[in-house]
């Protein structure tokens, strides 16, 4: 809903065939250990390794942000960690389902007034490495980073009624798309 009021049409992606089909991604929040299994039941992993390497586009939330990141320092042994942002994540690093929370945040993409953050059992970014941008603080842990085409986020945008995040997201593939026409 979040991207369609952005103006983007969104669908759901479980096929290398859908995947094919988009032009950017949404890497969402849930558990990463099943994202990760998944990948690799639905023969996505590579063509989503190849996507990814040729720049598509991608918002990664939560559990989306471990998967993109460049390691899972509480991971499983067999978990997928794409490599793709510069970050390493302690998953449920805000601790447990109990502990989630929210914040106002300021995010430095989105000006002056601060995004209301909910984070639910949030990954915590404990290093970023020189290709990360840091665009949002919760304390002094990052809390949100933009990396050439990809934006990576603790938090659930989608679990608020402001839209910026995902309109900058949108903006910055459309953006990306035009580049590489060209």
């Amino acid at each position: 809903m979040a991207l369609r009021g952005c103006g983007a049409e969104a669908s759901t992606v479980r096929t290398p065939a859908e995947l094919d089909a988009v032009d950017a991604l949404v890497l969402p929040g849930g558990e990463s250990t099943t994202m990760s299994r998944l990948l690799q039941v639905f023969d996505l992993e590579i063509p989503l390794r190849e996507r990814l390497a040729a720049g598509m586009p991608t918002l990664a939330t939560c559990a989306g942000l471990i998967l993109m990141s460049r390691e899972v320092l509480d991971g499983r042994p067999d978990q997928i960690a794409l490599g793709v942002l510069d970050v390493s994540v302690r998953r449920n690093g805000y601790g447990r389902q109990v502990d989630s929370f929210e914040a106002d945040i300021p995010v430095s993409l989105l000006g002056v007034a601060p995004f209301h953050a909910v984070f639910i059992r949030a990954p915590l970014i404990e290093h970023t490495g020189s290709d990360a941008e840091v665009i949002a603080t919760f304390g002094s842990n990052p809390v949100a980073i933009a990396q050439g085409p990809h934006i990576g986020l603790c938090f659930h945008p989608e679990m608020t009624d402001d839209s910026r995040l995902h309109r900058v997201f949108v903006e910055r593939a459309a953006a990306a798309l035009e580049m590489n026409a060209a």
